[in-house]
């Protein structure tokens, strides 16, 4: 698939959009995975967000699809995370043809 439009740069923008939604659901469904307050703020503080921060998001009334904004999830939940449990982005795949 990444071959087929390889040969249109075209491509780039919407493999680009689709890695981004891509990472903001799985950062939803991280949180999701850790259902309680206490754990939420366990993981957060154990992936490196600062203990106020990760009580406020572990404690907060919004939704989950919010909280996956939040630049505090961008860093402990960036990129770098999940290459380093194996997921390869289609924008990279299509980068290195």
């Amino acid at each position: 698939w990444v071959g087929y439009f390889k040969l249109a740069d075209a491509a780039k923008t919407p493999l680009a959009d689709l890695d981004e939604w891509l990472r903001h659901r799985l950062r939803q469904c991280r949180l999701k995975e850790w259902k309680r307050a206490k754990t939420r703020y366990r993981e957060l503080v154990r992936l490196g967000v600062n203990s106020e921060q990760a009580r406020n998001i572990s404690g907060s009334r919004k939704g989950l699809w919010r909280l996956s904004l939040t630049p505090q999830l961008h860093v402990a939940l960036g990129n770098a995370y999940w290459r380093g449990l194996g997921l390869a982005f289609a924008s990279d795949l299509y980068g290195k043809r």
